[in-house]
């Protein structure tokens, strides 16, 4: 069998049952390696623990990086931790980073023995934490390396999977040494309950931690999360002891309890390399060793970074785009890949899964393989606007793996589980916009999941509110159906979301009532219809037309006094009037009418004018949170769709300029501005924004009507080729070719589709997956009229 073959054979046996892993999309050799533009080290000054994890797979449970503050954990379970681009040494190298989820950390060091990480910015020695320079770092999809510097080591991590491949190539010495850090808080885990590692006869190290997620803690109270490993190391050592922070038992196998640690003592040849795999779950150390035989028994660290290499060029080639400017492609595919990256594998190759009651469930198998998979995943919040529509177009195979994922949490537990962590519910936002995914898939065409099933947990999500627990979101759902919006409180019960966001509440709920609505129309449902539509409705319901703003509106129907627009928090979840105004996507044309056309797209220009000057964002200030009081904030989901309402006011040269501009100038390809300055990139969804954005096509919707398309913009790239999946879509690719493309001519002179000219600034969903060809000229001169 010759190498490619063998990739090919590899790739499908690694995938136990991960659908995505063997599509049946026909891969092509080409000359240029598109890896070579991911550089997920973008944006990682103040970063998420989930977001810097280069070692990982596609979509993959084994995530291997450096951390180089992960044990500081987080106070909110939100915070920045793990790995800050500002920092100079590493402290380990965590195999899981998820949202909530984290552990399982290898250190190797040399001479004296160390067994506490030591300060962030410790310089004395005291912990096992090793310098480091960017310069000798790479970083890329599939793989990472970098040489720690007090110890002359070089460490390098992939994964297949489910299994974390990490080597270390180490200097001469009778004290080489790798510690396994296991029962230690890591990132946004939380605290540790318990843990356990042990050093088997055979060599082999095992064992497991129980965390307690800050927000697990708050929206699912008494539930854990619970972390299993199964490492084998291919050299036996020649020492080997337990720790408990800086306790240490010498000759002992196996230790429990929380700090729990295990270290290896070895004596290495200059150069000599010692590779530990190590299989991952979440269900059993049993399963975390079948995780391992199955995907990595026989496989090199070189044979699986060539597989995930492999795997990656694969899914960043589903899209290609073609330009001389380099910085463009940088930003375009590492934002691909972190929406290929994030809402990573939780279930195992035999089909167990974490259930939400803490019990192990387990999925169907057929011909051998899970039908589908669990995923742990952030929130949905403002997915709508960035994954959903680059799943759905390129990687409709996942899309509907994540929805069956979605709909196996409902099974066990009754809701639809906005963000999970090991099922449990960690919804963090507090709302629940995981039905307009669901609507949005079937509206496209992707109907292989449970569909009665998903439309039955989609209206429930919507209409009802009898004991609904926290960690589904809309806690507040019985409101928004007695009033048709959510009456605003300035003092409540509870915490936060159970109160205080009132108006974005109200906004949130009318689009997923009229997502939901669209799909019961189109299942003949008309009673469900109706009342979803009324719901819909909930905007007009709090439009202030004094004012020309959403506006909080208390239960006696009266508008809350001291209104300020600009005001963050009071009415609105992280952002303000001017911003969540704009938040009627389902109806955009009713909003324009109710502002005036030209007022609108006054107010609108005028608004991206002022906040050109803070980056469209927070300015320079690292922070998550830094544009939240501002008249539009690029950092966060709710102003995601702005740009591309002109398009629906008869100014679409606005949305090509201005979508353009944010292009070039949030976005950035350094450590510090990456996703403006330090802003959430919430597992992919900022990345996944440049994506569809910069292909020129975007959905305000979020692709959930009835008969789904995308508005047209002003692509930044010259030719842009998607490739189709033909399980769900008929063509083979569509093409986008821009003419006279440049950074000045960013206006759209005139559309043509297969070659005939083409008036709209509109395309049916349908027409892109039936294959074709959308060209268009470019100019430096705004046109608006393409009849």
């Amino acid at each position: 069998m010759n190498k490619n073959n063998f990739l090919s054979a590899a790739l499908c046996l690694l995938a136990g049952g991960l659908a995505i892993a063997c599509s049946p999309v026909k891969e092509e050799r080409v000359a240029e390696e598109l890896s070579q533009y991911v550089e997920p080290r973008i944006g990682t000054a103040h970063c998420r623990w989930f977001h810097f994890t280069p070692g990982a797979y596609p979509f993959g449970m084994a995530k291997p990086a450096p951390s180089t503050n992960g044990h500081l954990g987080n106070n909110s379970g939100w915070e920045a931790t793990g790995y800050d681009y500002r920092d100079t040494s590493i402290e380990g190298f965590p195999c899981l980073h998820e949202f909530q989820v984290g552990g399982i950390v290898l250190m190797p060091t040399v001479g004296e023995l160390k067994t506490v990480p030591g300060a962030v910015d410790d310089s004395t020695g005291t912990g096992y934490r090793s310098r480091f320079d960017h310069s000798e770092e790479i970083a890329t999809a599939g793989y990472y390396s970098v040489n720690l510097q007090d110890y002359n080591i070089r460490a390098e991590l992939t994964a297949t999977p489910r299994v974390a491949f990490q080597r270390y190539t180490f200097p001469a010495s009778d004290e080489s040494r790798i510690l396994f850090d296991i029962g230690n808080r890591q990132g946004e885990s939380g605290a540790v309950k318990d843990a356990s590692v042990t050093l088997n006869e055979d060599g082999t190290v095992e064992g497991w931690v129980i965390t307690m997620p800050e927000y697990v803690k708050k929206y699912q109270p008494g539930a854990e999360v619970p972390l299993y490993f199964f490492a084998q190391l291919d050299k036996q050592p020649e020492g080997y002891g337990t720790f408990a922070g800086e306790k240490i038992q010498p000759d002992t196998r196996h230790i429990s309890g929380i700090g729990s640690g295990l270290y290896l003592t070895y004596k290495t040849n200059e150069g000599e390399s010692i590779t530990a795999k190590v299989g991952l779950s979440y269900t059993s150390v049993a399963n975390a060793r079948l995780n391992l035989e199955a995907e990595a028994r026989t496989f090199t660290f070189d044979q699986a970074k060539e597989a995930a290499h492999q795997q990656w060029e694969n899914y960043l080639g589903r899209i290609r785009v073609e330009t001389p400017v380099k910085e463009d492609k940088v930003k375009f595919y590492t934002g691909l890949y972190h929406a290929l990256l994030g809402r990573g594998l939780a279930s195992d190759v035999n089909g167990a899964y974490p259930r939400n009651d803490g019990s192990v469930g387990q999925i169907p198998v057929k011909d051998g393989k899970p039908v589908h998979n669990l995923y742990n995943t952030d929130a949905a919040w403002g997915a709508q606007w960035n994954l959903s529509q680059v799943w759905i177009l390129a990687y409709p195979e996942y899309a509907s793996d994540y929805i069956s994922s979605h709909l196996l949490v409902y099974k066990d537990a009754g809701w639809l589980a906005d963000g999970i962590a090991n099922s449990r519910y960690v919804s963090g936002v507090g709302t629940n916009l995981l039905s307009t995914i669901l609507a949005g898939a079937y509206q496209c065409g992707i109907r292989d999941f449970d569909v009665d099933l998903a439309y039955e947990a989609s209206l429930k999500n919507e209409l009802d509110g009898t004991d609904r627990p926290l960690g589904a979101g809309k806690v507040d759902t019985d409101m928004f159906l007695k009033y048709g919006y959510v009456p605003h409180q300035d003092k409540g019960d509870g915490p936060d979301e159970a109160f205080m966001f009132s108006a974005s509440h109200t906004l949130e709920y009318s689009y997923s009532a009229w997502a939901v609505a669209q799909w019961a129309k189109k299942l003949g449902k008309t009673e469900d219809y109706d009342k979803l539509m009324w719901l819909s409705k909930g905007w007009e319901r709090i439009y202030d037309p004094s004012t020309n703003f959403v506006r909080p509106k208390k239960a006696d129907g009266q508008f809350i006094g001291d209104f300020n627009p600009m005001q963050v928090w009071r009415g609105f979840q992280e952002g303000n009037a001017w911003q969540y105004t704009f938040y009627v996507p389902q109806d955009p044309a009713g909003l324009v009418s109710k502002v005036g056309a030209d007022v609108f797209n006054q107010r609108l220009d005028s608004i991206f004018t002022v906040s050109q000057k803070l980056i469209f964002s927070g300015g320079t200030e690292v922070g998550a949170f830094a544009g939240l009081q501002t008249l539009y904030n690029q950092g966060n989901q709710p102003c995601l769709h702005i740009s591309w309402l002109f398009n629906e006011a008869g100014r679409p040269s606005l949305t090509q300029k201005w979508v353009r501009a944010i292009l070039d100038e949030f976005y950035g390809t350094d450590g510090i501005h990456g996703y403006g300055y330090g802003q959430d990139e919430d597992q992919g969804q900022l990345g996944a924004w440049y994506v569809i954005a910069s292909l020129g096509m975007f959905d305000v919707k979020g692709l959930t009507d009835s008969s789904p398309s995308f508005a047209l913009g002003s692509p930044v790239f010259d030719k842009i080729t998607i490739r189709l999946n033909n399980r769900y879509y008929k063509g083979k690719e569509f093409v986008i070719e821009a003419k006279n493309n440049s950074k000045e001519n960013v206006y759209v002179q005139q559309y043509r589709l297969n070659g005939e000219a083409y008036p709209a600034t509109r395309i049916p969903f349908e027409t892109i997956t039936a294959g074709g060809r959308l060209e268009m000229d470019m100019g430096n001169q705004a046109v608006d009229d393409y009849k």
